[in-house]
């Protein structure tokens, strides 16, 4: 039964619910799991599946739970607070360990555990999500067009939809702490707003502000570009706003401030409606140059961002207990290639 079986940890989170019920619509065997027995009693309910009450804190029970899947799929974040005792939980229990997390710093975090995952025969996949699949897989492809690239600049922005609360609480989360990126293979830190530029989709042109995503670290293992650069769409008033930040970073750090605005975040919706997220497009463009100046261009345009995540969490939980993977510290391009999101239904990618 556990070669068969999915652990879905954090499943009654607005992303975790799209997740159980993609998995349920591909009758899949899952394990829901989380701290809150109400509504995991009520998820079960609504889905068939069992469940399980466990803090991934309480190290015994979590451990416990772990042996009764193959794989989990970790959606309770922020991550910064939750992944490490996940993933080291997962190693004792010889469990494959995915997440759909967007913070480079977990990222950054996991690779670290890629000798003992390769010792103990799992994969370590944080970001199985759109959070970075459809980034990674087109900065690998990027890549792949131009192999003595130097430089990568990533951006993506999306049409409808809006985040969720737990997107929010990962955001608020990291307030405070500027930008980063990466320059000749190390991170750095950038002032938040200070990076910003005009970027062609395709279909549209808008303005993209420098944020620091996973892809300043998993498209460094990826492709083993040296400087990266990820970007976001954006209005100008955000662009203000973000340089704004830097007089005001001290504050937005402290605790209690960072509470309030969690608490704040509590009492909104869960995340886009059924129709927002139905209707609405994810684009993603990409560049690459190298020493020589020479560069190229792609881009991407799939599902909105929450269903995809859905799609690809699911997906790759799905290889892997098909016996698909690779152990160790994987990045979703790593393991499965450029192509990987070309698998998504209505995915289109093209080149310049």
């Amino acid at each position: 039964m556990r070669e068969s079986t999915i652990v879905l940890y954090g499943s009654y989170g607005y992303t975790g619910r799209l997740i159980a019920k993609e998995c349920k619509a591909k009758n899949l065997s899952v394990i829901l799991a989380g701290r809150n027995k109400e509504a995991l009693q009520q998820q079960s309910d609504e889905t068939g599946y069992s469940f399980e009450v466990v803090d991934v804190n309480e190290t015994l029970a979590l451990k416990n739970l772990l042996t009764k899947g193959k794989v989990v799929i970790h959606c309770a974040g922020p991550f910064r607070h939750t992944a490490k005792a996940m993933a080291d939980a997962c190693l004792e229990t010889k469990t494959h360990y995915t997440d759909i997390t967007g913070e480079y710093q977990v990222f950054e975090l996991l690779a670290g555990y890629d000798q003992k995952a390769k010792a103990t025969g799992i994969t370590m996949m944080p970001g199985t999500g759109f959070d970075v699949v459809p980034s990674d897989c087109l900065a690998l492809h990027l890549k792949n067009r131009l192999p003595s690239a130097t430089h990568l600049q990533l951006a993506f922005t999306m049409s409808k939809g809006g985040l969720s609360r737990g997107t929010k609480k990962s955001m608020t989360e990291g307030l405070g702490e500027g930008g980063q990126i990466r320059v000749n293979g190390k991170l750095k830190h950038a002032e938040l707003g200070a990076k910003s530029m005009e970027v062609d989709f395709g279909s549209f042109k808008t303005p993209t502000l420098c944020i620091p995503w996973g892809d300043i670290s998993t498209a460094w293992r990826s492709t083993g570009i040296p400087n990266i650069e990820v970007y976001t769409g954006a209005t100008a008033s955000m662009i203000k706003n973000a340089k704004l930040t830097r007089y005001i970073n001290w504050f937005i750090r402290m605790k209690w401030v960072k509470n309030f605005m969690l608490k704040k975040i509590d009492k909104q919706k869960p995340g886009p409606s059924d129709e927002k997220r139905e209707s609405g497009r994810s684009f993603l463009w990409g560049k690459v140059s190298d020493s020589s100046g020479k560069e190229v261009e792609s881009r991407l345009e799939t599902v909105s961002g929450y269903t995809l995540t859905a799609i690809t969490a699911t997906m790759i939980a799905e290889k892997i207990l098909a016996g698909n993977f690779k152990v160790g510290y994987q990045t979703p391009a790593m393991a499965y290639g450029a192509d990987l999101i070309l698998e998504v239904n209505s995915t289109k990618r093209t080149d310049s």
